[in-house]
């Protein structure tokens, strides 16, 4: 079966099935070696909470053995369900995939790598039953090397700022939602990052919940490199149209300085009788860079709705799926 997935509207359960209490999503890609004890935790976990359940495995074009491991626990599992991409279009898709096929009242999401241990998992969907909107996982610990902890402090404190939320770890994957929280912000889910990030910013109320993490095994897929590049991603995406931003600084401080720089010329010209042909001259340059900010200002509006005009393209296309 083939289909494209857009941002699709509200979370709808599946016709004539039991729909569970608590769905748990976890995107993939190549990880083959610690999928199989991904389940087996994360099952053992959510059979301690005694409700119906559904594990959601969403494989991100994995180019290993991934998928085999997907349809080999589906068949073994009704509670398990996949979903498989034509290529590798990211986390935060996979995530959006997961999410719009969640059936719980409470959605759990965590990465595939084992860093952060399943059995937390009663913890988190605790604190959302405690009356939080999301159960917001904070690493203690964390045992990354400090090219990714640096970055990711950095991407923390730029979130907090935009979002006004204050919470000290908007990175971790391991997190509980109610279904209501989550309804809202589908058709932003995918096309952004962070997606806590997201559901905390429309209003959601959040309890941080101390959580375990181990180092990864094998090699991280995110890099410095890549850090900086989500750092870039969210100014692009929580700071409303920073060019708008840069253009009216510089537009209103070079006037200004245009403004002082006209007025100190005149003046030393009615002072001393010598009219200052290099101040005015640097009076109407700053005024010139002036006019260009806001221009710049304007530009930036005109590109922030064309670009909210054309993010109707798929997120993701879907090869395959399973339950």
């Amino acid at each position: 079966m083939t289909e494209v997935e857009t941002a699709a509207g509200p979370l709808t359960a599946l016709a004539g099935e039991p729909r569970p209490e608590i769905s748990l999503i976890v995107p993939v890609y190549n990880e083959d070696s610690t999928l199989e004890d991904v389940y087996r935790q994360a099952v053992a976990a959510l059979e301690t909470l005694g409700r119906p359940y559904e594990v959601i495995l969403i494989d991100d074009g994995s180019a290993d053995g991934t998928w085999a491991i997907v349809e080999r626990l589906h068949d073994a599992d009704p509670h398990v369900r996949g979903v498989r991409f034509k290529r590798n279009f990211g986390q935060h898709p996979a995530m959006h995939a997961g999410l719009v096929r969640a059936r719980g009242d409470i959605v759990v999401t965590m990465d595939g790598d084992l860093q952060n241990s399943p059995a937390d998992l009663p913890k988190l969907v605790a604190a959302v039953e405690a009356g939080s909107d999301v159960a917001s996982g904070r690493r203690r610990g964390r045992e990354d090397a400090w090219g990714r902890t640096l970055p990711s402090r950095l991407i923390n404190r730029m979130l907090r700022g935009f979002t006004n939320v204050d919470i000290a770890d908007f990175g971790c994957a391991f997190n509980a939602y109610r279904r209501s929280a989550i309804e809202p912000v589908l058709g932003s889910i995918g096309k952004q990052k962070f997606t806590k990030a997201l559901v905390l910013s429309a209003g959601a109320s959040v309890v941080e919940v101390d959580l375990e993490h181990r180092a990864r095994e094998g090699q991280s897929r995110y890099s410095p490199f890549r850090l900086i590049r989500l750092a870039l991603h969210v100014l692009a995406g929580f700071w409303p149209q920073p060019i708008q931003w840069a253009g009216v600084l510089i537009g209103t401080s070079s006037c200004l300085l245009s403004l002082a720089a006209a007025i100190w010329g005149a003046v030393i010209w009615v002072a001393r009788g010598d009219f200052p042909g290099q101040i005015f001259l640097g009076a109407l340059v700053l005024g010139v860079l002036g006019i260009q900010g806001f221009i710049l200002a304007l530009v930036g509006e005109y590109l922030g709705r064309i670009q909210r005009d054309v993010e109707g393209r798929p997120l993701y296309t879907v090869e395959r799926e399973l339950g």
